[in-house]
This record gives structure tokens, sequence and C-alpha cells, in this order.
């Protein structure tokens, strides 16, 4: 009986503290002529258990909470034996409160991923150094789609995240591959992070929290409450666009929202649907096409 219990506790106990995210990684290597593709699949498989079997928190997670993202690679040119030009996509989705619906979080792609890789050769990352452009490309995407993800359960939880992730980007300051530098891009790795700590746009973090625990969690049950907040939240980023219309963070959280506003409010009353096209067209102008469509299908009722 003892022994029963104890297998019980052991089983409880690793559901309890299961490694955060549940991520899915592709690699494809299509545009790379070589007779030896296995490397392609270890290298998949690779970076899968690096992904999902490191504990990258203090938190505990259930195995049912962890967080669902993918990691598209795509190898574009062969440079050496051990080196590869590539682009990486990351996605992450947070589930909502009482529904099956699943809210994208992040969607970017980042097409300056330059990495070194043997076959068989095992994935080391560490904080404190820049080890490997693999590991520290994949290891602070990850700290990014925690941080979005712990932000909007609490206003600002994901600051630690965010931080992990600049940490990163200060140790890559050396490395020979593009993404890490200010100068190089206005909008890459480094400029993402700091966008997320610059205490300027720090509406977003407000925008997070209020779009999706107190309006997409209760959106089902209360529509017109939800969809109140889900507004006000995205009022937040006025603030930001009249600070800096070319922010960083505005492409980022718009590339993975657009699409969903238009469809919450698709029902909404003609006078909410006004007001958040005109909001939209000022905070996003790259979509205000897009955005006509609310009272579009208002009109065509």
């Amino acid at each position: 009986m003892k022994k029963i219990l104890f297998i019980i506790l052991m089983w409880i106990s690793h559901g309890v503290n299961a490694q955060e995210l549940f991520c899915n990684v592709q690699v494809n290597a299509s545009q790379i002529q070589t007779s030896d593709r296995k490397v392609f699949q270890t290298l998949q498989t690779a970076i899968y258990e690096f992904v999902n079997n490191t504990k990258w928190t203090d938190a505990s997670v259930k195995n049912e909470e962890r967080i669902e993202c993918t990691f598209l690679i795509n190898i574009k040119e062969k440079v050496s034996n051990d080196e590869y030009k590539a682009s990486i996509q990351i996605q992450s989705t947070r589930p909502i409160y009482g529904t099956s619906y699943k809210s994208t979080m992040l969607n970017y792609l980042d097409n300056n991923f330059r990495f070194r890789y043997l076959e068989y050769q095992s994935l080391e990352f560490n904080e404190n150094t820049n080890l490997s452009n693999l590991t520290s490309v994949l290891a602070y995407y990850v700290y990014i789609v925690l941080g979005l993800d712990f932000d909007t359960f609490s206003e600002y939880g994901g600051a630690p995240y965010y931080i992990k992730a600049q940490n990163i980007v200060n140790n890559a300051q050396n490395a020979r591959e593009i993404g890490w530098k200010a100068f190089e891009s206005d909008k890459n790795r480094y400029w993402l992070v700091h966008d997320l700590l610059d205490t300027r746009y720090e509406e977003i973090h407000n925008c997070y929290y209020r779009y999706h625990r107190v309006g997409m969690d209760i959106l089902s049950e209360k529509t017109e409450d939800g969809r109140y907040d889900i507004t006000e939240a995205l009022e937040e980023l006025r603030g930001v666009y009249r600070d800096n219309p070319s922010a960083f963070i505005l492409k980022i959280f718009f590339d993975a929202k657009a699409d969903e506003i238009i469809k919450i409010y698709s029902e909404a009353f003609p006078n909410e649907q006004a007001r958040i096209v005109k909001l939209l067209t000022e905070i996003d102008p790259a979509n205000s096409t897009k955005y006509q469509a609310i009272t579009a299908q208002s009109k065509g009722k």
C-alpha cells in the first residue's frame, strides 16, 4: 500500500513540475542539395529535446498547462560543412478559459538565423555566456514566448523572462551573427526585447493582461463585458503609438492579433464597430484596409 501511495505521489509531482513548453519543431531543408539528409532529422530531434526538456522557469506547471508553440526552421543555405543560413518562425498560442479556442500570442519570422551544427552534437546553453548562436536564438525565443504568456495572467508577469532574453542579447553583442545589435536593424531580436522592457511602452503589458485575462477569458459567457475590456485594452496601445508609431512591439502585437480582433467585433454593435475601426486605423495603419471588414460585415446584414 505504501509503495502504491509513493508511486501516486511521484506521478502527481511529475505532473505539477512538467516543463513549461509543448513545442512542435520542424526543420525544412528542401533547398539544400545533399545526399545525406539524416543530419537535418537529428537537428530537428536535438532542438525538440532542447526546447521541450529544459526547465526554463521555477514555476510549477501542470502537463496540461504547458504553452503550445511551434518553431519552424527553414534552412536556405549550407555555408560550410557545419554552418547554415536559415529563417525561424515562432508561433505560440494561449488557451482561452472555458473554451477550446487558442489565441495567437506570437507569429514572428526571423530571417537572420545563422548557426553551426554537427550531427549528434549536444546542444548546450548557458545564461551567462554565448556558447552558440543556435542555442542562444532558441533560448531567446523561448523566453519571449514565456514572457508574453505570463503577461496575460498577471500584469507585467512576463518581466523576469524578458530580462533573461535581454541577457542573451547582451551576451551576443560580440557575436559575428547578425540579429543581436541595435544598429543592424530597427526590427530584430535586440529591439523586440528592448521594446518589451522599455518603460515608455509599459501600456503594452497592461494591454496583454486586460485583453486576455479580463476580456477574452470571459468573452464566451459575458460577450459584451468581455468585448468592452478588449476595447479598453486596445485603447492602451494608443499611448504607445503616439510615443513611437514605428515601435516594433506594435507590429508584433497586431501580426498576432489583427485577424482575431476582426472576428471579435464582427458581431458587435455598430457604435462599438465604429469606435474600434477608428482606433485600429490610427494605431495599426498597415492593416487599416483589413479592419474595414468589421463594419462591412455589419452593413451586409
